[in-house]
């Protein structure tokens, strides 16, 4: 009798495995560890999707090398890095994102940092899932203007690629899953929270200078109510009043939702290094940070839905020339140079 119960709980556990999808039993491979990557505290929890997408140590290597494959775009000259370039924390410092053959975009290539602990992504937030999101520029008009299955048949007789996914997947196999899974544990590990402002945090050395201080206390009393948390951003949707960009198809997150009163609002920025980012705005309408205060002070664009932020003071955010310069004085403690150098 207890030789029948054994059996019959191994046989068990053997159909519970065998109803896994492969991909899913990664991490327990210890020939592809689990990559523990950085969680700084105070940051808000993981997305849902990092649990079920662990980066693991070739899957990263894997998602790197195709962040940087050219060969993802129709004309083979576009990869990831050429618009979330490295040293720009991984923006592109044009006002709007240029693809094949020079074709302009919708919007502002947004940085990619700190994905792993976002709600939403993109500037419209249509995307919940990060996985969800590289097919988006593979198949665009203005940005990569390609397919995934022919990303796949460029580069499936590759023998470095048929190596890196065995290393990741247990086999060869290129999959468009595989694609998209393997690029995201990459960004997934792109964590920025080693600027200055991190390290006076941390209590590991470093001081503000008085510029800095005065810039910190009046960044909590006229910035903070958008871009709040460690990521300085709340991640919500808003209409700030900002010069609209002209192209019919914009319409910010009413885009997703139809809702009226989501008519240009767009998802608030983390200020996480923003000295590298510029120019900024969904388009790119300021070239500098001191220009966007500028803007607020002077007053925006009125709308029914602008934030009540500024409704409820007439438009604007009073400042004096001297708080701008310690505003964005403390903004530039946000720099991470060792992110921006990976």
């Amino acid at each position: 009798m207890q030789m029948k119960m054994v059996v019959g709980i191994l046989f068990m556990l053997l159909f519970i495995l065998s109803c896994h999808d492969e991909d899913s039993l990664v991490s327990d491979n210890t020939d592809n560890p689990e990559i523990l990557f950085f969680i700084p505290t105070d940051f808000p929890k993981l997305n849902n999707s990092v649990s079920d997408n662990k980066p693991t140590k070739y899957g990263v290597e894997l998602g790197e090398k195709l962040f940087h494959e050219k060969r993802f775009s129709g004309n083979n000259t576009i990869s990831c890095a050429s618009c979330h370039n490295p040293s720009l924390a991984f923006s592109d410092g044009k006002m709007q994102a240029l693809g094949i053959y020079d074709r302009v975009g919708l919007r502002n290539t947004p940085p990619l940092q700190n994905l792993a602990f976002m709600k939403f992504y993109n500037w419209d937030g249509n995307i919940l899932e990060l996985e969800k999101q590289p097919l988006v520029p593979i198949i665009t008009h203005e940005e990569m203007n390609s397919s995934i299955l022919e990303v796949i048949s460029k580069i499936s007789s590759d023998d470095d690629y048929k190596d890196l996914f065995k290393k990741a997947f247990g086999d060869g196999g290129i999959t468009p899953d595989r694609i998209y899974k393997s690029l995201v544990q990459y960004e997934y590990t792109l964590v920025s929270a080693n600027s200055k402002y991190d390290k006076v945090k941390r209590n590991e050395g470093e001081k503000f200078t008085e510029t800095e201080e005065r810039g910190y206390k009046l960044f909590k009393l006229k910035c903070a109510g958008c871009h709040a948390t460690e990521l300085f951003t709340d991640q919500s949707f808003r209409n700030i009043g900002f010069p609209l960009n002209k192209n019919m198809e914009e319409a910010g997150r009413a885009r997703v939702t139809g809702v009226s009163s989501d008519y240009m609002a767009f998802r608030v920025p983390s200020l996480r290094n923003a000295e590298y980012t510029a120019p900024y705005g969904s388009f790119g309408q300021f070239p500098t940070l001191r220009s966007v205060l500028d803007y607020l002070d002077n007053g925006v664009l009125d709308a029914a839905n602008l934030d009540p932020l500024l409704k409820e003071n007439g438009n604007r955010i009073a400042m004096t020339e001297a708080e701008k310069e310690d505003i964005v004085a403390f903004i530039k403690t946000l720099s991470d140079a060792a992110f921006v150098s990976k």
